[in-house]
């Protein structure tokens, strides 16, 4: 280290020994010599202390309790450096009672006190405390600062209140790459899939380069939505600008053409790209399954294996779906099979006992569906339920049919479009006085038919596809 002529000899002995710091009870030695010192208001200890103690993985309450019990107005340095360490390690609350501290003893922030107790609200969507940090910003007159703004677009996105986050970046006189990026993952978290590729087409209009986080971001939309033109044309960008294809960009590069149906592409991607982590083989996975290559999906799975790559659970779910989806009735109950007897080194989860459901029941083995739905070790969902009716309005089997709708009527009573399928089974059956005494309980309830309930059967299918 060297010697900083504003610390003491015993000051920079204490750093010293924090940088070589490897446990809890040295911790706790060097926290005696800070008191007994009187080094913790010392602005550069107290960094180091605070260093030490996160990249120990021991910040918990009682971190901010030390400084502000034998000191109870610390620099705003001090203050900012508790911020920054409980920002980065996930632990909630604790980062907004070091600012109302602060706020209680007068200690005024600045433009670095902001960004760090912001990212702690967003991280945990904590929207009435950022409203309130919100006023405390404006008050403190550190509104125009870009790092600041930007962590407050970032903050109402993360709570989904993109009409806030919208208007605080109209307002925003100077915009940078990452004010854009936050607008657009917003919108792309939110659902808003078309409005994220909007502000994109904007940022371009603004003359702003969009870096990495942008365009993996655009690309979600791009998935999403099928907008392969505007996938296309960043795969062009990056292309030409040489940007190198990492995991990250180049797993939802596969992501987009795979949904967007390009499958050639997609996998053309995955061989380009120097390093494949379990996210890229994943996606090449779930591709295939939506595009139903059931066949295509295992091999991959195979191919996955013998790389030496181990398949994690969303693994083992799009191969079941691609099953599903292909009518592989054995290989899924073969794959299936395999994940209880510990061959991937983890049990079946409820989402792989949804797929086999889903399996079985579009095969049109809905005994088989129903068994497995009794026997297996979880609480049947809706999503499970739902895949069982679909196969049973498939393969017309009114009984069974009648049985699941009820069943997802008591699970859903506010979800008119179980009552209108269980109507509808009656009405089939004949039992036309049954189907009146529904539409009558859907009156009594308040329950309108929706216009999309028609495609209702289709639905918790989705929801797997989306694990």
């Amino acid at each position: 280290m060297i010697p900083n002529p504003q610390l003491s000899v015993t000051a920079e002995r204490i750093i010293l020994l924090l940088q070589k710091c490897i446990s809890q009870t040295q911790i706790h030695q060097i926290q005696a010599q800070l008191i007994l010192h009187k080094l913790h208001s010392n602005t550069t200890v107290a960094h180091h202390f605070i260093t030490a103690c996160q990249n120990l993985s021991l910040l918990h309450s009682s971190l901010p309790r030390f400084f502000f019990t034998h000191l109870p107005k610390p620099h705003v340095f001090i203050c900012n450096n508790l911020l920054r360490a409980f920002s980065h390690c996930q632990v909630p609350y604790i980062p907004y009672s070091i600012y109302s501290h602060m706020h209680n003893n007068s200690i005024l922030p600045n433009n670095y006190t902001f960004p760090f107790l912001l990212k702690s609200l967003s991280d945990f969507k904590d929207f009435k405390q950022a409203r309130s940090v919100h006023t405390h910003v404006i008050k403190f007159g550190h509104l125009n600062d870009i790092y600041v703004q930007n962590s407050l677009l970032n903050v109402y996105a993360s709570c989904g209140h993109m009409g806030l986050c919208r208007q605080l970046f109209d307002e925003m006189p100077d915009k940078d790459v990452v004010s854009w990026t936050v607008l657009i993952m917003g919108y792309r978290n939110a659902g808003d899939y078309d409005d994220a590729l909007i502000a994109f087409e904007q940022m371009q209009y603004a003359g702003l380069v969009p870096n990495h986080v942008t365009m993996v971001n655009v690309l979600g939309a791009c998935a999403s939505f099928g907008a392969i033109e505007m996938g296309i044309w960043i795969h062009d960008f990056i292309r030409r600008n040489r940007w190198e294809i990492d995991v990250i960009l180049g797993t939802s590069l596969i992501d987009m053409y795979m949904k967007c149906g390009r499958i050639d592409e997609g996998l053309n991607v995955f061989r380009s790209m120097k390093e494949n982590n379990i996210f890229a083989w994943n996606a090449v996975i779930k591709g295939l399954a939506f595009a139903k290559c059931g066949q295509e999906a295992v091999l991959w799975l195979n191919r996955m294996e013998e790389e030496g790559l181990n398949p994690d659970e969303v693994t083992l779910v799009n191969v079941l779906i691609a099953c599903s989806h292909a009518g592989m009735v054995d290989m899924g109950k073969q794959i299936f099979r395999s994940l209880i007897n510990g061959k991937y080194g983890f049990p079946p989860n409820a989402k792989h006992c949804a797929c086999m459901v889903d399996l079985f029941a579009r095969a049109g083995q809905l005994d088989e569906a129903f068994k497995f739905i009794r026997e297996m070790p979880f609480e049947p969902t809706i999503s499970m339920w739902g895949s069982l009716l679909a196969g049973c309005r498939a393969h017309r089997n009114l009984e069974l049919s009648e049985f699941v709708a009820k069943k997802l009527v008591e699970l859903e009573p506010g979800n008119s479009a179980y009552y209108v399928v269980l109507s509808n089974v009656y009405s089939e059956m004949g039992r036309w006085t049954d189907a009146a005494e529904v539409r009558e309980l859907m009156k009594k309830k308040g329950l309108k038919k929706d216009l999309g309930s028609s495609s209702v059967e289709s639905k918790p299918r989705d929801m797997i596809m989306n694990y």
